[in-house]
């Protein structure tokens, strides 16, 4: 029996969505459980044991687009598909692909189109994605219980990435702190750069810590904009990392400080302590699973509004000071 599942698009939603696929390997243990995503996040449930194969998608949603992928995962023979997306894109795409069973949540007009629709379950405030996650599963009928994305690495990779540091000149005998100050999803969710690079500056004027900026190459600038603010330049690798090289350097950290994207969220699925700055969204929706983790945040009267760019100020992000997110890594510090 082979399984394949629609992982959503986002890094961070693909590290909430861990809990749910390990619920249905639980499930079906002897099946082969294989991941349907974009560039990036399929690498996520590899990196967790939780499948056997990544099928890529397209990056257009154009019909054309579709009917190509569709025939690809027709060739592979998948017995079930669950959505972890709720787009009705995604579930028209394992409809063409002919997939027996199909499941997901009745979102978007396409209970249609799904063989097992689950509804949303309702309630008073927000609820967390990987509870979200986990919601469906338990509804399809896998045990499902609450526990925190988890992500365990291989000696190895910890090892390659300490001989990666001391080639950029950190010290390994002093701790990492390490900076996620992009965000894809838009300039809303981005800490000034100049706040990272003071609270980082008082990190190793304080606690003598070495201090590397993470990302994407999209965010490259964001990352020289944090090093040219600081006096004691930092170690930088934006852009010069792999899914499995960045999850051995964050292993290695002491510490990571970061706005509400994926890093955050492999920090967190390492066990590795982690404080999330947040401004437009709702830790309680999207904040960091684990007990290793400190959210800093402003209740301003525009929040949250989850613009990807603010037609403001900006005071969600502006109001929070250098001092309030290095008191908050303080009090995580081992």
């Amino acid at each position: 029996m082979k399984i394949l599942v629609h992982a959503p698009n986002w890094l961070g939603d693909a590290v909430m969505a861990l809990p749910a696929v390990a619920a249905v390997r639980r499930g079906y243990p002897q099946a082969e459980v294989w991941i349907a995503a974009k560039a990036g996040a399929g690498d996520v449930f590899a990196a967790a044991g939780l499948t056997e194969g990544t099928l890529a998608l397209p990056k257009k949603n154009d019909l054309k687009s579709l009917r190509q992928a569709a025939r690809r995962i027709r060739e592979a023979a998948f017995y079930a598909g669950l959505l972890l997306t709720n787009s009705f894109g995604s579930a028209l795409l394992f409809f063409l692909a002919g997939i027996p069973e199909r499941w997901g949540y009745a979102a978007d007009g396409r209970s249609l189109l799904l063989t097992k629709a689950v509804r949303p379950r309702h309630g008073d405030g927000p609820r967390h994605q990987v509870h979200y996650y986990l919601d469906l599963a338990a509804k399809l009928g896998f045990e499902a219980p609450a526990v925190a994305p988890k992500i365990s690495l291989p000696a190895g990779d910890l090892e390659t990435a300490g001989d990666r540091l001391r080639g950029l000149g950190i010290d390994p005998a002093r701790p990492l702190v390490v900076l996620s100050p992009g965000a894809g999803y838009g300039p809303a969710k981005r800490w000034p750069a100049a706040r990272f690079a003071r609270a980082a500056a008082i990190l190793q004027e304080s606690r003598r810590a070495e201090v590397l900026i993470i990302g994407a190459a999209s965010e490259s600038g964001i990352a020289e904009a944090v090093r040219g603010a600081m006096a004691k330049a930092p170690a930088v690798l934006t852009g010069q990392t792999s899914l499995r090289e960045l999850l051995g350097l964050i292993g290695r950290a002491t510490l990571v400080i970061s706005n509400d994207t994926g890093p955050m969220h492999l920090a967190n699925a390492l066990s590795v302590p982690v404080v999330g700055v947040f401004g437009p969204t709702d830790p309680e929706a999207t904040g960091p699973f684990g007990p290793l983790s400190r959210v800093v945040k402003k209740n301003v009267p525009c929040w949250p509004c989850y613009y990807r760019k603010c037609p403001l100020d900006h005071r969600c992000m502006t109001l929070i000071s250098a001092e309030e997110v290095a008191g908050a890594a303080g009090s995580l510090w081992p």
